[in-house]
């Protein structure tokens, strides 16, 4: 077997058996990492979130948690979960929505998400900085293969949502989002420009007046 703890395996695509790959993430080293696997190869990615990419992932989480609330659509999301199926693929996006019929398909008590027992998540969110072409390439074919819905990569440099509706293990890219009909990209890119001028809360007062005035 080679011996993969030459040195760190982060940000790249690294051929590697899936038992490698296991024991690898496995290592106190990677207690703080994301780990990657898709077609025989890993990616380790480290935790080291800049204060932009931070503030955006929140806000990400808010639009979405605002307008299922308002919308009394049924939501359980996800931050940085583990979704598996063992032997073919690994991911642990920043965030996943499980939505409607879907909502309590998980049980409460679960860790890694088995997606041999549980199906995808309707809609997976990636909040990209250095990794934004990763995330809208081989990350997106990942996301078509697991069976999700909807994938959006949040471009944090420049303040924009790259959406895709997912069907028959391809994508297309959207501008209104069709998990959460209503929702539309422009709001969420017009909620995190604001982001960068002021705070939070007031970016929430102002979603919540764009999100009530829809009906």
């Amino acid at each position: 077997m080679r011996n993969l703890q030459t040195r760190p395996f982060t940000d790249t695509w690294t051929v590697a058996s899936w038992d490698e790959y296991i024991r690898l993430i496995a290592d106190p080293i990677y207690e703080q990492a994301k780990g990657y696997y898709y077609k025989g190869h890993m990616r380790i990615e480290m935790l080291l979130v800049s204060f932009e990419h931070g503030k955006d992932h929140v806000i990400i989480i808010f639009v979405v948690n605002l307008f299922t609330t308002l919308k009394g659509i049924p939501a359980t999301g996800l931050d940085t979960t583990t979704l598996r199926q063992t032997g073919v693929q690994d991911c642990q996006p920043d965030v996943s929505y499980y939505l409607r019929e879907r909502a309590q398909a998980i049980p409460s008590s679960t860790g890694i998400v088995d997606l041999d027992r549980y199906p995808a998540p309707n809609l997976v969110i990636e909040v990209a900085k250095s990794s934004l072409l990763d995330d809208v390439g081989t990350k997106r074919a990942l996301y078509e293969e697991l069976g999700v819905d909807e994938y959006w990569v949040l471009d944090v440099q420049n303040a924009q949502v790259l959406a895709y509706a997912i069907a028959d293990q391809g994508s297309r890219r959207i501008r209104e989002s069709q998990v959460l009909p209503g929702l539309t990209i422009a709001v969420i890119e017009e909620a995190l420009r604001r982001s960068r001028a002021t705070d939070q809360s007031q970016v929430g007062a102002w979603l919540l007046t764009q999100f009530q005035s829809e009906g």
